[in-house]
This record gives C-alpha cells, sequence and structure tokens, in this order.
C-alpha cells in the first residue's frame, strides 16, 4: 500500500524577535542519538550540525535555549513498551558532546513524552516572557510531537525546522511534520531559515 504525503508548506524564512522567543533542543542524548544507544534513532546524528546551528544563532541573538532530557529510574512502566533507555546517571541519559548545554541554558529533566509534563518548562517560558517555541531534536512523532502538541495547546507559536528533527521511520518524520502544521497550526522551516531580529 502506497501512502500519499499531504503537501506540508514550508516557510522561506521565518523572523523571530530572540527576547520572545526558545529554542527547544529534545533528548539529544546518546542513548537516542549514537549508534551504540539503547534506543538509537538512525537519522539523528545527521541533526546535530543543524541543531548546532541554531544554538550558535539562538545564543548570539540572546534567545531563550532549553535542553530536555528524558530521565528515568530502574523500574519505569515506560520501560515496558520501549526496554531500558536514558536512565537517570548514565551515559546513555547524558546529552550528546557536540550540542552541551552552557551555563545560561537550562536543562529540564523529563519523565514521559511530553516536556510540559510534570516539569518545569511552562513555568521557566512564563517568566521568560517567551511567546516562540522553535522545537528540535528525536524522536520525532513521540516526545518532539508531544511537547510541540502541548506548547501548542498553551498558546505558544510553534516553530518546527525540518531538517533539525529525527524520526526512527520517514513515515514518522513526515506524520510529525504533518501533525504540526494541519493541527498545531506551526510554521515548518529549516534551520537555515529562521533569523533573529529585536
Amino acid at each position: 500500500m502506497k501512502i500519499e504525503v499531504p503537501n506540508i508548506p514550508i516557510e522561506k524564512e521565518v523572523t523571530l524577535n530572540p527576547m520572545s522567543t526558545a529554542l527547544i533542543i529534545v533528548d539529544m542524548q546518546n542513548d537516542f542519538v549514537r549508534k551504540n544507544g539503547k534506543l538509537s534513532v538512525p537519522t539523528a546524528e545527521n541533526t546535530i550540525p543543524y541543531i548546532k546551528n541554531l544554538i550558535d544563532k539562538a545564543r548570539s541573538a540572546g534567545a531563550l535555549v532549553v535542553y530536555t532530557q528524558d530521565w528515568h529510574m530502574k523500574d519505569d512502566p515506560e520501560f515496558k513498551i520501549w526496554g531500558e533507555h536514558a536512565l537517570a546517571g548514565t551515559w546513555g541519559a547524558e546529552i550528546v558532546d557536540e550540542l552541551k548545554p552552557e551555563k545560561e541554558d537550562f536543562i529540564v529533566k523529563k519523565y514521559r513524552y511530553d516536556a510540559f509534563f510534570e516539569t518545569s518548562l511552562d513555568y521557566i517560558l512564563r517568566v521568560k516572557n517567551i511567546k516562540n517555541t522553535i522545537i528540535t531534536g528525536t524522536v520525532a512523532n513521540i516526545c518532539v510531537l508531544h511537547t510541540a502538541g502541548s506548547a501548542a495547546l498553551r498558546w505558544y507559536n510553534v516553530i518546527m525546522p525540518k531538517d533539525s528533527i529525527s524520526a526512527i521511520t520517514e513515515f514518522d518524520y513526515y506524520a510529525t511534520l504533518r501533525q504540526v502544521d494541519f493541527l498545531y497550526k506551526g510554521k515548518i522551516t529549516t534551520s537555515d531559515s529562521i533569523k533573529f531580529e529585536r
């Protein structure tokens, strides 16, 4: 069976005020990104340069940079679905070296797919007067999409650079872009097309 992917409009340029924008990097951790990780996403390593480019631009412009970090205890019930991964305090749970957070960045440890669920993320964004969220990372149709959806339901604008997310399958990748565009009215673009301007 062949499935036709609906047309997904791609924004050629997205200009954002850095003072009201947060770049959110979802779960770029060893267990998901590295080939020897416990839940490796085949294309995750390919997104590292694009995400790094966005981090550099965001920091230079003064935008907020937030990392989410999947973080599980030994007997987490999620392991019944995915097997053990991102175990608290292990190499697999650490953010990849190429994208290491800096002192002024925020790290939000999360225990479920959605980075807003029972975390401090919404509080951080509200205190910082954030209106725009650029959402990047892995796994596209799981933690990335749940976080994007949760941002949209809280009336944050969602911007998703398509070269800065990765999924286990191509179907999952396109399903994510479709949902963000169609359901959450987010903007799909590329990392190079995002500009910061006060």
